[in-house]
């Protein structure tokens, strides 16, 4: 994998079967090759987008088994080992990595209250137990007790060789620039910095990032590709009017429900809702606790894809 890893790199929904019980094998091989046709440059899998805080173990070596299969070496494969503490972490990483991983992908740990020391010493010790293997942080304070894994500490690590890269979904521009001014203070050439924002892309690229994770690549992934490609090449205005194209686009996460729902169950539900309309993908559940949407929501999500999608609704 080079460094640093750029461009786009979509954190892949986990396709299910109609019940939700199972990965969906033949969902997850037709999406996987729609994602390397759309000219994407890498996929992460078990991230928030992959749902993998709510897989079995065995779902997620599936899940890494098939997607290392069906790339074949075509692009870089990230998995997340993300988990409550240092210890599981490093074995979700000796379980995954020699079933096909390029990189690692962790977050800080959560549900145990941790500040700036743990969460070094977290990424320190997974550093020990995967040798060589390239280490991205995931910054998510949202599903991770709201603990930021600050700035100054990501480039700590990446200055002493803890880590290869971040991917920033904090929504923070602030914190994006801190992290773009300290690898260029520090000299940190190598170090990959990635924005996880939908929303936000154009500007992200604009400003110095090296690419993208946007779960809704896992719906348009061409847009994005095309987005990075535009501002890029300096064609700014167009780039703006993709942007506003995706970020129409990504209205799907924020419709009405009938009833009150979780941001998992609304976003990820939505972005399966649409790759189903799309013909990516056979079957839409989310894993359990999630809860499914409505006919009505669908029928708004399908009209949103119509109008600020890419062609293909079925």
């Amino acid at each position: 994998m080079r460094a640093p890893l750029s461009g786009v790199v979509i954190p892949v929904c986990t396709p299910l079967t109609a019940d939700g019980t199972a990965v969906d094998e033949a969902s997850l091989r037709r999406h996987l090759d729609r994602l390397v046709t759309a000219g994407v440059d890498g996929v992460f899998i078990l991230g928030t987008s992959g749902e993998f805080g709510f897989l079995t173990d065995e779902q997620r070596r599936f899940v890494l088994e098939v997607t290392a299969d069906e790339i074949g070496g075509r692009l870089p494969v990230l998995v997340g080992i993300s988990d409550t503490a240092t210890a599981r972490a490093v074995a979700q990483a000796e379980m995954l990595i020699p079933l096909g991983a390029d990189a690692v992908v962790a977050t800080a740990p959560f549900f145990a209250a941790s500040g700036p020391m743990e969460i070094g010493e977290h990424f320190r010790q997974i550093r020990r137990a995967i040798g060589q293997m390239p280490l991205f942080a995931y910054e998510n304070p949202g599903r991770v007790n709201g603990e930021s894994i600050p700035a100054a500490l990501a480039i700590e690590l990446a200055g002493d060789g803890i880590i290869e890269g971040v991917k920033d979904s904090s929504g923070d521009r602030s914190y994006m620039d801190a992290l773009l001014r300290g690898r260029e203070r520090h000299g940190l050439s190598t170090l990959s910095i990635l924005s996880g924002s939908e929303v936000d892309a154009d500007w992200a690229i604009l400003a110095g990032a090296d690419g993208l994770v946007p779960g809704l690549g896992n719906v348009d992934p061409r847009g994005y590709v095309d987005l990075v490609e535009l501002a890029r090449g300096g064609e700014v205005e167009q780039a703006g009017v993709e942007q506003e194209r995706l970020r129409k686009l990504f209205g799907i996460v924020s419709i009405r429900t009938r009833e009150p729902m979780g941001d998992s169950s609304r976003s990820l539900g939505a972005f399966k809702a649409a790759m189903k309309m799309l013909g990516a993908i056979d079957h839409d559940p989310c894993a359990p606790p999630s809860v499914r949407l409505g006919d009505d929501e669908r029928r708004t999500i399908e009209q949103i894809l119509l109008e600020h999608g890419p062609e293909g609704v079925e």
